[in-house]
C-alpha cells in the first residue's frame, strides 16, 4: 500500500482519512454498507510502500517494522449528523476558521493552499448550540474527476469518487467541528460506513459534529449527503491532541 504525496495531511505524512480509506479498500475492495474501524498508530509515510499483512479479521499496514495502521470490522452503529440544505452549507463555509489560520494548509482534504485537493471547508452551523459538544459544521463538496474510482461495484453508469477520497471527505470536518483551530489534533481512529460512492460533479453536503472531549481525546462524527439528501456515508472519529513542536519535528511542520 502506498500513499502518494498528493494525499498528505501534514506536509510529510498521509492524510488520516485518505490513508484509512485506502486501507479500507485493501480490506474489502468496495465495501458498500460494511462498517470498518481504522486505527492509526504512526504518521503514515508518503511515497513509500507499506507492507500489508492479515491476521484473522485484522489487516495491518507496516513500514520499517513499525505498525502504521490497522483495519477491522466493527459492529458500531453510526448515527447521522443532521443535515442542512446545500445553500446553507455554502453559507457556513464562508466562516471556515481555516481561511484565517490553518495548521496544515496543504492538507488534501481541507487545505486552503490546495487547488487539487477536496477543499472541504466547513463552517459552523448557527443553530443556537453553544460552542462545544453538539456543535455542527457544514461544507459543500462536489467531487471532481481527479478522484474518480478505478472501479466500483455499483450497477449504474455514474462515474464516482474513490473510497479513499470519500473517507477523506468524512475526516477533517470532524476536527473542525471541535476546536482544531485552537488545539492541534491528529486522527487516532476512524470508524466509517460508506453506503455508496459519491457521484462525480454532483453537489454534496458534508456535516461534522463535536461529540465530546476527554483529556487529550476528542470524539466527533461526520455524515456525507448526496444532492437528494440521501446518506452516502457516516463516520465517527477519535482525535488525539499533540504537542505542536514535537509533532512538527516528525511530520514537517504544523
Amino acid at each position: 500500500m502506498l500513499i502518494p504525496s498528493r494525499y498528505c495531511g501534514p506536509p510529510r505524512s498521509g492524510n488520516g482519512g485518505y490513508t484509512a480509506g485506502t486501507l479500507a479498500h485493501a480490506y474489502a475492495g468496495d465495501p458498500a454498507g460494511l462498517t470498518l474501524t481504522v486505527t492509526l498508530r504512526q504518521p503514515p509515510p508518503l511515497d513509500s510502500s507499506m507492507t500489508l499483512t492479515r491476521e484473522g479479521e485484522v489487516l495491518t499496514a507496516s513500514f520499517g517494522g513499525a505498525v502504521i495502521a490497522t483495519a477491522e470490522r466493527s459492529d458500531a452503529e453510526l448515527d447521522a449528523v443532521a443535515p442542512v440544505p446545500f445553500e446553507d452549507a455554502v453559507t457556513a463555509s464562508a466562516s471556515y476558521v481555516g481561511l484565517q489560520h490553518h495548521p496544515f494548509p496543504t492538507c488534501f482534504a481541507c487545505g486552503t493552499e490546495r487547488t487539487d485537493g477536496l477543499r472541504v471547508f466547513p463552517g459552523r452551523v448557527l443553530d443556537g448550540t453553544p460552542v462545544g459538544p453538539g456543535t455542527r459544521v457544514a461544507a459543500p463538496w462536489t467531487p471532481a474527476g481527479d478522484v474518480r474510482a478505478d472501479f466500483h461495484e455499483l450497477h449504474d453508469a455514474s462515474p464516482r469518487a474513490c473510497l479513499a477520497s470519500t473517507w477523506a471527505a468524512l475526516d477533517c470536518i470532524g476536527a473542525w467541528a471541535a476546536d482544531f483551530g485552537d488545539r492541534l489534533m491528529v486522527l487516532g481512529r476512524m470508524t466509517s460506513t460508506v453506503d455508496t460512492l459519491p457521484a462525480l460533479d454532483e453537489p454534496h453536503v458534508v456535516m461534522g459534529q463535536h461529540l465530546a472531549t476527554e483529556g487529550r481525546r476528542t470524539m466527533t462524527a461526520a455524515t456525507l449527503y448526496d444532492s437528494d439528501g440521501r446518506v452516502v456515508g457516516t463516520a465517527r472519529h477519535t482525535w488525539i491532541s499533540v504537542d505542536a513542536e514535537a509533532f512538527a519535528a516528525v511530520t514537517g511542520g504544523a
